[in-house]
């Protein structure tokens, strides 16, 4: 494992949770494979186009995005990098109300599995553990 690639691959997971509250949906959407899975208890997405749509419906509803007042935070990061495969494990924080009286709302792990794809390096799956 590289250094480089490691720290490739942990620049994807923070920019995952940058651009989840950030007002580019593309940019968010790059970072998976086209085949990515997107698995969060109760709203699973598969590919580009549900992965787009489930971030378009959450920024809809403001749970997300711009204007919404909240943050997702990244943190214990430990990656494993085999080859073009690596495997990121984070806990994640959901800040509300990041604008007057930030709260915690929700919290959990990722699971990550990261390919390379030419010279990046994309999300192909992301389990999402609550609590």
């Amino acid at each position: 494992m590289s250094a480089e690639d490691e720290l490739a691959v942990r620049n994807v997971v923070a920019r995952l949770a940058q651009y989840a509250d950030g007002p580019d949906v593309d940019a968010y959407v790059d970072l998976f494979t086209e085949d990515a899975v997107w698995d969060m208890p109760g709203a699973p997405r598969q590919g580009h186009a549900e992965i787009r749509s489930g971030s378009l419906e959450r920024r809809a509803a403001g749970q997300i995005g711009p204007g919404s007042n909240t943050r997702h935070v990244v943190s214990t990061v430990a990656v494993t990098v085999d080859g073009d495969a690596a495997i990121a494990e984070s806990v994640w924080q959901f800040y509300v109300d990041t604008a007057s009286a930030p709260r915690l709302q929700l919290m959990g792990t990722y699971r990550d599995e990261l390919v390379r794809v030419g010279a990046e390096w994309k999300l192909a799956r992301r389990r999402i553990a609550i609590g």
